[in-house]
């Protein structure tokens, strides 16, 4: 049985024990269509369990036990910031909040804190999040036609000179094309790669957590054929050259692992050459662009969660949100 003097001695393992739990389902505020409990999948459980270790090590941190943090604690939490910017966005504190709550709900804890601190920052109007940033189809096209080198198939100089490019050529358009973060594409592994294309040439990657963030859950995406097209040309030139390893776009030639800020300069040099906006840009802006694709598309939120690896619907249907932005001006 779950008691407050379980959850102040232990609360990490308290939580543990509760969230894969019937009881835990009771606290939702959604049932599925027939009218049962949403007990929680694995990968979800997982998401909150990393959530529920942050609050808990920032209790322990304050001196606090689980039953003396109260409202002002829980928005003193939220409110924390780094470098004068907040840590977590309205978005994100509000589902710290909300998972609070139903811990709270459960021991019968009343006044609910959590209810208090979500009820505070509805008063305040705590300031909207700038909406996430996707690109128009003109911006996306650009951003292609300005990516480095040229794929493998098309160069002019000597064996294996300049691959570097040509690899970031290839994951670039991976991750645009196949929504992929960009701890997944580093990640990447040549054993998740489809052999067998598609009739109309596409194949799967199956992304795994192996080698990747620790919150990544497996999924399986669609590359495209024009995706296709970038990629097995390097994957064959990546394999001539003889680099051990499995990681796709190896950062060296001894197969090492390549690093997200590598990737991220790489990726910025490609938005600057197409003339795009530097600000916000990155990974996350082409999988915004890949998302909002998807939505505008016909694609569900429930189907695109699963398409992007995501342990929450909701979280599926925030990228329907995205906007563009215009390009700079002189």
């Amino acid at each position: 049985m779950h008691t407050l003097k379980s959850w102040n001695a232990d609360p990490v393992k308290a939580f543990k024990e509760f969230v894969f739990t019937e009881a835990f389902a009771e606290t939702g505020r959604r049932a599925r269509a027939d009218g049962t409990l949403r007990v929680l999948s694995e990968q979800s459980a997982k998401i909150y369990v990393f959530m529920f270790n942050k609050v808990a090590g920032w209790i322990q941190e304050q001196g606090l036990t689980f039953s003396t943090t109260g409202e002002a604690d829980l928005l003193r939490f939220i409110g924390r910031t780094e470098n004068n910017k907040p840590v977590l966005n309205s978005k994100i504190a509000y589902r710290y909040l909300r998972l609070l709550e139903r811990c709270y709900e459960h021991l019968a804890v009343a006044p609910n804190p959590a209810t208090q601190a979500i009820l505070h920052i509805d008063r305040a109007h705590i300031k909207k999040d700038e909406a996430g940033r996707s690109l128009s189809e003109d911006q996306l096209e650009r951003f292609f036609n300005a990516l480095p080198a040229d794929p493998p198939r098309r160069r002019r100089s000597t064996p294996f000179d300049g691959w570097k490019r040509r690899r970031d050529r290839a994951m670039q358009v991976v991750i645009a094309l196949a929504g992929l973060r960009v701890s997944e594409a580093v990640g990447l592994l040549v054993a998740e790669v489809g052999r067998q294309a598609a009739l109309d040439g596409s194949i799967e990657l199956t992304i795994t957590p192996s080698e990747k963030h620790d919150t990544s859950h497996e999924h399986t995406v669609t590359l495209p054929r024009e995706g296709v097209d970038e990629l097995r040309p390097w994957l064959e030139e990546r394999e001539a050259m003889g680099i051990p390893g499995q990681f796709v776009f190896p950062a060296n030639l001894a197969g090492n692992r390549l690093t997200r800020k590598t990737v991220y300069v790489q990726m910025r040099a490609t938005f600057e050459r197409a003339g795009l906006d530097l600000e916000r840009s990155g990974g996350r802006t082409l999988r915004n662009t890949f998302a909002k694709r998807q939505l505008d598309a016909g694609t569900k939120p429930e189907e695109l969660k699963d398409v992007l690896g995501l342990a929450l619907e909701r979280s599926a249907a925030d990228y329907k949100l995205t906007r563009v932005k215009p390009d700079p001006t002189e």
